[in-house]
């Protein structure tokens, strides 16, 4: 951003867009750290020098968001709806405006968060009818997605790699489909029981979302249930070479705007209007519209919930329950489950503490460049 208003360009439109995408990426990046951290230096220009790379300061948590804000709304103007192929997977408008939707949501701003959303419906994205087809790794960037990360199995180092993290550890070659899965390599965020559990039992989603490895020896398992142990389905496909497969990882997708633009509605007490976002969702997942006459706060579970069991396993429920206010009463009932029913933790439960809505700063922030430590860490 610094150095491009001294690159000629031909086409201004092409300029215009280089500047879109790393504005949406900048913005894009922020977003999460804000979330995850509060306050964080601001860095804006090329850092030139070991000084200037040294920033102890941290930039308050509404300057963040205003300067997300101003990428974004600049972004939306520059970047085009589509690309040609060979472009498909950079950022588009409706990337940006999803984008700055989620940042009015997570600030509240029910209103403006509705006016990007409603922006979305009239730029050509639309449901796919099976849910599976969403993650099929042959059907990448398909009519409902409005962002995503791209992987190839054909380039090492760029390759698709989630499954291997995710099939239960000790399931070696059972899920994977390879000579064997390093123990070390995989079990990482396995489904709760309760999780599990969530999904009404016509629900499509679930099988599509959560497989299951059954096995004898399971049983000596924590997680297990009963001989079986979950595990996250959505991104096991096979793999065109050892080791690499070929998924992309969704962050963005119409399913998704519907929702949240159901859950701003419902805020903004037009519940009655809400419905004609989230029953689209659950019909295509074979579940009935939700029924009518829903107080606004049963609207309100109804669609968190929703967006829960659609958009499992799409690093979407964290940052869910920190807009809600709701990550410590969740945790905290989440640990008290863990206690009862794995033998090995101690007797009390594990309690998330309100600071812990926030990460610490890497100790190694603090210690060259001088930023302060989040309260309580």
């Amino acid at each position: 951003l610094d150095r491009i208003g001294g690159v000629a360009f031909t086409d201004q439109s092409r300029r215009d867009r280089y500047i879109g995408e790393v504005k949406f990426l900048r913005a894009f990046h922020y977003f999460n750290l804000v979330r995850l951290y509060g306050d964080v230096p601001l860095l804006l220009h090329e850092v030139t020098s070991p000084a200037e790379a040294a920033v102890g300061t941290r930039a308050t948590v509404d300057e963040v968001y205003q300067q997300i804000v101003g990428d974004l709304e600049d972004a939306i103007g520059k970047l085009p709806e589509r690309y040609a192929a060979a472009d498909v997977g950079r950022a588009t408008r409706g990337a940006a405006k999803m984008l700055l939707a989620d940042v009015h949501m997570t600030r509240r701003n029910y209103q403006a968060a509705v006016a990007q959303l409603e922006g979305l419906l009239t730029m050509g994205y639309a449901l796919l009818p099976s849910y599976d087809a969403v993650y099929d790794p042959m059907n990448k960037n398909h009519a409902e997605s409005i962002f995503e990360v791209q992987f190839s199995a054909a380039l090492e180092g760029e390759a698709s790699g989630f499954i291997y993290r995710f099939a239960p550890f000790n399931s070696g070659s059972a899920i994977v489909g390879f000579t064997d899965l390093a123990p070390h390599a995989a079990g990482d965020n396995i489904p709760t029981r309760e999780m599990v559990r969530a999904y009404e039992p016509e629900d499509l989603r679930r099988n599509a979302s959560i497989g299951f490895y059954v096995a004898p020896d399971n049983i000596n398992h924590d997680v297990a249930i009963g001989d079986t142990i979950p595990y996250i389905k959505k991104y096991a496909h096979p793999f065109q070479q050892e080791g690499r497969t070929n998924d992309n990882f969704p962050v963005y997708r119409y399913a998704e705007a519907l929702l949240v633009l159901a859950e701003a509605l419902n805020e903004l007490g037009r519940t009655g209007e809400a419905y004609a976002y989230i029953d689209p969702v659950r019909v295509r997942a074979d579940l009935d519209p939700l029924p009518g006459g829903l107080t606004q706060e049963q609207f309100r579970d109804s669609v968190q919930h929703e967006q829960r069991l659609e958009l499992a396993f799409e690093n979407k429920r964290w940052y869910q329950l920190l807009r809600t206010e709701r990550a410590v009463d969740v945790m905290n009932a989440h640990g008290e489950q863990m206690k009862q029913l794995m033998t090995r933790l101690s007797d009390a439960a594990y309690q998330v503490q309100p600071y812990m809505r926030r990460y610490p700063v890497p100790a190694r922030e603090v210690r060259l460049n001088g930023v302060a430590q989040n309260p309580g860490w």
